[in-house]
């Protein structure tokens, strides 16, 4: 007879596992699922020392994060960055008020913020040298774009990060220069970004602020989580963090010159793991840099990013560079995470993956493309056929969904702006993802938003590119952790599996699409242990 589980949970289960799609119990042991099923089932591991919650609302896999920064975040929302993202401060006058609010406070020891975002937040102005010199004329002052992929910085700044106009740009990046080659306070890319932010983080500070990211993500219903930049300065402290950490993560290595990472592809275990190489094709669309082979609208919101008319935006590699990395890295084993938003520029990334399966031939690899928000029908089919698979950053259409229309691409590319259906019909397992903190954490949004693809005027963005709350569940679970590697262990509930789960207020697939989005997470468990409770 088998022995009695450590805690048996009662009530409305979505196992999000095809052979048993719902359940009434599940049995818990060491945790993992040790049955799952009718209570009857579940009824004989109940013994004296187990721990038995009836929950009402409805259970399912805890949500998994393809595509997140939680390192990245946990320093962003620490406290150290006023956080001024549309999310928070929508308007532009309290944004330039929190700025000087900030240089007044901080003195000498630097003004940081992040979220700084002209296409939601209009009426911002033009962030010159200039400007940024006389709002902070005695220490560095650095502001961080929402998407990440811009950063506008003071001459303090520039002086204490040690930049000069002889500082060469870095791999992928670069750093504005005016007519005579002076910096002119502009950092495009991660490479040139990241060195204005390290002041931002003191290292015997990161352990708590790492655990209060673990608990906001816990708190969304989040149990899995990527880090899609991760630095392998960041390394140790995981290390050390190890057993404290109540989101599983998994990480991609950002590529750089040196073409090296010290990791091997059969690092970590089932809590921490470096999944892959993360790379980078373009940009933002919000700053201008997605490899497009259409133009950019001429209207107020591309003025106000400074796209110049007519432009089609731009790769930020080349095709060779690009092939250079992946096939140092595919090799070796590597799974292979590559940013890219413009059409043309999946042409580039889905040639350079195709020529590399033909040198190094592997039957389960998950190539990846991260957001793909231009991408075709026909791409979508070529990258299935490849066995290659799309994060879709389905949130952009509950936020920029109308200036994406109106003022960027038009209604003919806008309309059709993340493609999550046609990527599904092909049979390609996708996932959905957050980008935090570009958006919040909120996977729940992810699922209501891929079923009603709505902005925030109400419109409806090509409705044939809907998916069903139900696929929309998967590309939040099970699919997430596929491409994560990480089905065998998470994602589903299922026996065998970690006891990672979400409580939600009710059934997602009893509500209306539209109304997902407001359900409450009730509670969140990690491998059994409860790491979140709703307060009363």
């Amino acid at each position: 007879m088998a022995s009695p589980a450590d805690l048996v949970i009662v009530g409305n289960i979505l196992t999000v596992d095809p052979q048993r799609p719902t359940a009434d119990a599940l049995a818990v042991t060491d945790g993992r699922i040790v049955a799952i099923g009718a209570r009857d089932d579940v009824q004989p591991l109940i013994g004296p020392d187990t721990e038995v919650r009836e929950v009402a609302g409805c259970v399912l896999p805890g949500f998994v994060e393809a595509h997140g920064h939680p390192l990245m975040e946990a320093v962003v929302l620490g406290g150290r960055m006023v956080d001024i993202r549309p999310v928070t401060m929508p308007d532009a006058a309290d944004v330039v008020a929190a700025i000087h609010a900030e240089v007044a406070a901080r003195g000498a020891d630097g003004a940081y913020l992040n979220g700084w975002d002209p296409l939601l937040q209009q009426g911002l102005p033009e962030l010159t040298l200039a400007w940024l010199n006389a709002a902070a004329p005695d220490g560095p002052l650095v502001i961080v774009h929402n998407s990440g992929h811009k950063a506008y910085f003071n001459s303090a700044a520039a002086r204490a990060a040690g930049l000069t106009r002889d500082t060469p740009d870095p791999h992928g990046a670069k750093y504005g220069r005016d007519a005579d080659g002076e910096l002119d306070g502009t950092a495009i890319e991660t490479g040139a970004v990241f060195p204005l932010v390290t002041g931002v983080m003191t290292p015997t500070d990161y352990p708590a602020l790492l655990l209060a990211e673990c608990a906001r993500l816990n708190q969304a219903g989040l149990t899995t989580c990527s880090e899609m930049a991760f630095d392998p300065m960041f390394r140790p402290v995981l290390e050390q963090m190890r057993d404290k950490l109540t989101v599983r993560l998994r990480t991609y290595e950002m590529s750089t010159a040196a073409l090296h990472t010290d990791a091997s592809p059969d690092n970590g275990d089932d809590m921490v793991r470096q999944a892959g190489i993360k790379i980078w094709v373009d940009g933002s669309p919000w700053v201008g840099n997605i490899d497009l082979t259409f133009p950019y609208l001429d209207t107020d919101a591309t003025r106000a990013i400074g796209v110049v008319p007519g432009s089609c935006g731009h790769a930020n590699y080349t095709r060779e560079q690009l092939a250079e990395i992946v096939n140092t890295f595919f090799p070796q084993g590597w799974q292979m995470a590559c940013h890219v938003q413009g059409d043309h520029g999946v042409d580039t990334i889905l040639d350079v993956y195709e020529e590399a399966l033909r040198q190094h031939p592997r039957d389960d690899h998950r190539l990846r493309l991260e957001h793909v928000g231009a991408i075709t029908p026909a791409q979508l089919q070529r990258a299935h056929d490849l066995g290659v698979t799309c994060s879709v950053f389905v949130d952009q259409i509950h936020y920029w969904g109308d200036v994406i229309v109106d003022g960027l691409f038009g209604p003919e590319r806008g309309d059709v702006w993340m493609p999550a259906g046609s990527a599904v019909a092909t049979g390609m397992r996708i996932s959905l993802h957050n980008d935090p903190p570009v958006t919040p954490e909120e996977p729940l949004r992810n699922i209501s938003v891929a079923a009603t693809r709505t902005t925030p005027s109400g419109r409806v963005l090509a409705p044939q590119e809907r998916l069903t709350v139900e696929q929309a569940i998967r590309a939040q679970t099970i699919d997430a952790a596929w491409q994560l590697f990480s089905d065998d262990a998470i994602g589903s509930l299922e026996v065998g599996k970690y006891a990672d789960l979400v409580v939600l207020s009710a059934d997602p697939r009893a509500v209306s699409p539209e109304a997902v989005a407001d359900l409450e997470v009730l509670a969140t468990y990690l491998a059994g242990q409860q790491v979140h409770a709703k307060a009363d």
